[in-house]
């Protein structure tokens, strides 16, 4: 059984705070424990509920050696979100989700493998004897590949997951990986549809506090037991 924050740690990090009610989508009523000062408020139990699911999901895939991407564009997501992912050496996006990353997934690896040709050149002495106006070139080409696919050179297959640190703002993710049969785990605030959510976890997307929480809980979920899933490999052969 997976633990989860207490209600007062959830509380401390501001996980019950939604948005406004004019905002809210009609579909989180489920998860919506009251209304104060023109907010909505998020029901903390429902969140304890959802989360363990969440986790014990994560637990599974990774103990499988499957791979989840870790996906926050929102800006302060990003670094959070950067960290959680390779602390437990996961794939990751922050900076804006590519299309086709699910869908079609050889243009992607085909971009991978264009970014690190380009960091090998970078490294190399046909580097220091071009013009500087083309290794200037060359450097923002590879600035501009590694803020769209650097995240994901670990990825080598089509993922079993995606976490989504808020739903709302990563629709095109939530597109493709339907459309693929990969399943979503998702932190969803109060403005947010979780319809065809798979995992979804009733949560304030916007603090920092809840933000790292809830990042820390995926990476250290999937760390743990793809520790314990490569332990037993090791005793079993």
């Amino acid at each position: 059984m997976v633990e989860t924050p207490t209600l007062k740690e959830m509380l401390g990090a501001g996980v019950h705070f939604g948005h406004k009610t004019s905002r809210w989508h009609p579909k989180m009523a489920p998860y919506i424990f009251a209304s104060k000062s023109g907010v909505h408020v998020i029901n903390l139990e429902k969140t304890q509920e959802k989360l363990a699911l969440a986790l014990e999901y994560l637990a599974k895939i990774s103990s499988e050696g499957k791979k989840a991407v870790f996906v926050g564009t929102k800006k302060q997501a990003q670094a959070i979100v950067k960290e959680a992912a390779e602390a437990c050496t996961m794939p990751y996006v922050t900076e804006r989700w590519l299309g086709g990353t699910l869908t079609n997934f050889a243009v992607v690896q085909k971009a991978i493998k264009k970014l690190e040709k380009m960091k090998v050149l970078s490294q190399s002495r046909d580097f220091e004897e071009m013009k500087k106006r083309d290794r200037v070139k060359l450097m923002q080409a590879i600035e501009k590949s590694e803020n769209l696919v650097g995240g994901l050179v670990t990825m080598t297959e089509v993922p079993e997951a995606l976490i989504l640190i808020g739903a709302h703002d990563e629709k095109n993710a939530v597109l493709e990986a339907k459309s693929a049969g990969v399943k979503i785990v998702a932190l969803l605030d109060s403005n947010a549809n979780p319809a065809g959510i798979d995992f979804p976890i009733p949560a304030n997307d916007d603090a920092t506090k809840s933000i790292t929480m809830f990042s820390k809980l995926f990476a250290d979920t999937i760390k743990k037991n793809k520790t314990l899933a490569k332990t037993s490999k090791e005793i079993t052969t």
